[in-house]
């Protein structure tokens, strides 16, 4: 062994020690409810494919329509050697969906996020995250170079202070401020004040930017958002989210002005320099936006909100705010890798979420309920999470 991966394998063993070491599980099946891992079907409440379309069938018609018409490759970026068909319908229906004057896709959530941010905001301007965003955001705004304030955690008293320090000395000091929360936010599957974070920025004459990834396609009207649900959208100037999870293709998208877009388009690195997503990818996100503005995404949302009501009922270790997202606390990493490893005796797939993802000290089984699940289902989960619970080394 060189010294290289001698080095390498001295990181990997302290990960070990601390029990924060990760490895890959080979599925042998499509994300759905049962997962098939190494011959074994488990149970599987480990998906952010809410509404359960990654699987759909009218999802595989229109990512296989797309590759006879497109082909598998984008050949280069958008940029280079011409924008695909596929994308610009995607666009304008995200446009269309959101309300907003123009879209743009990118190849995931966080090629969204780091392009964004940097591209219009630097180094004499200022971004203030809540604690908890997504690590693509807290990359994002260390990339760009802007000045970077943390509030505490939906702490609207500390956010206004962050913003009262923001504000430029002098006419002559300009400075654009940026604030970027979740309106769902991904491990606790709580709510931002959306409504007092918009009277916040706009009374400071602050941009804000909303990721909407886990909250698309279930909430407000026809699955728009925790913004439409509020009224705010409006007032939003970075609507983000995602194409992998309620819409079951993948990929990320920003939704705003056709100034926003344009700037993007010329500034963001991560589009300017990637090579286009599969157009097959955005063949399926547009049938998955269809599908979820229809009756059928009304139903598929309904049935969403029973699973995870019938859940919440059960487990009182929850912090689930009405999402699809239900996060049972525990704390210890190793007691709660000993609980995910306990679960996947039981034949149920639940990952143990650990320090860096979280904090130390805060580790959870993070539980995520989809429009597939049944009723059934749902007691499995609560008669082997109320099993585990009876062992010491994971109660």
């Amino acid at each position: 062994m060189n010294r290289f991966d001698a080095e390498l394998q001295n990181r990997l063993g302290a990960l070990r020690e601390q029990n924060m070491y990760r490895e890959l599980r080979r599925i042998d099946s499509p994300q759905s409810t049962r997962l098939l891992i190494e011959g074994k079907s488990f149970l599987n409440f480990s998906s952010n494919d809410y509404l359960g379309l990654a699987n759909d069938p009218m999802l595989q018609h229109a990512a296989m329509e797309c590759l006879r018409s497109f082909g598998c490759g984008s050949g280069a970026s958008r940029l280079v050697c011409g924008s695909l068909a596929p994308f610009h319908e995607l666009e304008a229906e995200l446009a269309a969906f959101k309300s907003t004057e123009a879209a743009l896709s990118f190849p995931s959530g966080f090629a969204a996020a780091i392009g964004t941010i940097p591209a219009i905001i630097g180094r004499d301007d200022i971004v203030i995250l809540d604690k908890l965003v997504h690590a693509s955001i807290v990359d994002a705004a260390r990339l760009s170079g802007a000045k970077l304030r943390v509030f505490a955690h939906n702490d609207l008293d500390d956010l206004e202070n962050k913003l009262r320090w923001a504000a430029p000395q002098s006419a002559s000091a300009p400075r654009s401020v940026l604030v970027v929360t979740e309106s769902i936010f991904s491990m606790d599957g709580d709510r931002a004040p959306l409504k007092e974070i918009v009277a916040l920025k706009e009374k400071h004459g602050a941009w804000l930017m909303v990721d909407e990834a886990h909250a698309t396609g279930i909430h407000g009207r026809q699955g728009r958002g925790v913004a439409d649900e509020l009224g705010v959208s409006d007032h939003v100037e970075i609507q983000m989210g995602t194409l992998g999870k309620a819409l079951g293709a993948s990929g990320g998208y920003i939704c705003g002005s056709r100034g926003l877009i344009e700037t993007l388009i010329n500034r963001a690195r991560s589009f300017v320099f990637s090579t286009a997503p599969l157009p097959a990818a955005a063949a399926a996100a547009s049938a998955g936006l269809s599908i979820i503005q229809s009756a059928r995404g009304d139903r598929l949302r309904q049935t969403l909100q029973q699973r995870v009501s019938e859940l919440n009922t059960a487990v009182s270790k929850s912090t689930c705010d009405g999402g699809a997202i239900v996060p049972i606390m525990i704390g210890d990493e190793r007691t709660a890798q000993a609980a995910a490893d306990a679960l996947r005796q039981h034949g149920i797939y639940v990952p143990a979420i650990r320090f860096p993802t979280v904090a130390r000290g805060a580790a959870r089984l993070r539980v995520t309920v989809t429009a597939s699940h049944t009723a059934e289902d749902i007691n499995i989960l609560v008669a082997a999470l109320r099993d585990i619970s009876q062992n010491p080394a994971v109660a």
